[in-house]
């Protein structure tokens, strides 16, 4: 259920980790990581959060993020192959992403990613899935400079396309990132499953097919 007014709304923000990928280093694919690859998950989850949040607003790349956590000593595998492996730990998930090209087709709104991403696994995941067929531009962390939920990244977000908070819905699957946005007056929505999110979204269509006919 939503509790903002869907005719005012110009403008959609989205989160793609855990809305229409999984999350693209999460702490599930780093053990996974650690199992596959035999090294101490602990040292390497140690090493990850010093480093992780300059990572993702784009201060290093990701041969340095990997030579802080995994290639500080000798290895039995490659980096190319590390790699490898982090990129396939982004799929997609069920119905959301196909759907959602769908709909963009119908609409004129403009649509664009809010999202934490570190750049290189940002831009495989635009690449491989697509995702210019969803999304009009990408606020990513590694971009902006800023992760959520630093409310820099939302207001940033904003200015640039100037709309005001009434004026845009931001989607996200994590509450503490919902709530940064509702902090300052954006319409936001938890993300939980698909069919809500769908139906919030076949309405905004609606609201917008009916202020057309209007006009």
């Amino acid at each position: 259920m939503t509790y903002f007014n869907l005719s005012k709304i110009k403008v959609i923000f989205m989160d793609i980790g855990g809305v229409l990928l999984t999350n693209g280093w999460g702490h599930e694919s780093r053990q996974k990581g650690a199992k596959i690859f035999g090294f101490d998950y602990e040292e390497m989850n140690t090493l990850h959060n010093f480093i992780y949040n300059v990572f993702e607003i784009g201060s290093i790349s990701l041969d340095e993020y990997l030579d802080t956590v995994i290639f500080h000593c000798p290895r039995d595998f490659t980096k190319d192959e590390f790699k490898d492996f982090m990129y396939a730990q982004s799929v997609e998930l069920p119905n959301m992403l196909p759907w959602l090209k769908s709909w963009k087709k119908r609409t004129e709104l403009p649509v664009f990613a809010l999202s934490n991403e570190n750049r290189e696994l940002n831009e495989y995941r635009i690449n491989t899935f697509e995702l210019h067929e969803v999304f009009d531009g990408f606020f990513s962390s590694c971009y902006l400079g800023f992760r959520k939920p630093d409310p820099r990244i939302y207001q940033k977000a904003m200015e640039i396309v100037q709309v005001s908070p009434q004026e845009c819905v931001y989607f996200d699957d994590r509450p503490i990132l919902v709530n940064a946005a509702k902090k300052l007056k954006m319409n936001s929505v938890h993300h939980q499953e698909f069919e809500i999110t769908k139906g919030i979204l076949e309405n905004l269509l609606q609201k917008q097919h009916c202020h057309e006919e209007r006009k």
